[in-house]
């Protein structure tokens, strides 16, 4: 197996790693919700990996923590690819497509 095509045990979210960097600066979740303009419960919900980094959250981290808001919206796909490729049914549902793909061509 070539090295790059190895994947985590288990997927990584970006809220842990956003959770480390902020715990490292020495802010509180309150003051970096409070200078982001979001709410506590918001923030607190994706440094715990239980919301998605969305495009305006990922700008918004970038603003607050001057880290590219590109980094944070890879690692929200990878973990959301590697996320769908563990979803036993949706991967029968992939299979099923192109099964259905295969016999048409």
């Amino acid at each position: 197996m070539i090295a790059n095509n190895l994947e985590p045990s288990e997927p990584i979210h970006p809220g842990g790693l956003l959770k480390d960097e902020v715990e490292c600066r020495g802010l509180t979740q309150r003051e970096l919700a409070e200078h982001m303009g979001i709410s506590h419960t918001v923030l607190n919900e994706i440094l715990n990996c239980k919301c998605a980094v969305t495009t305006e959250y990922a700008l918004l981290f970038e603003a607050a923590l001057g880290i590219e808001a590109g980094i944070w919206i890879r690692i929200q796909a990878a973990y959301d690819m590697q996320v769908a490729k563990h979803n036993k049914s949706f991967v029968e549902r992939l299979a099923k497509v192109r099964q259905i793909t295969a016999a048409a061509l």
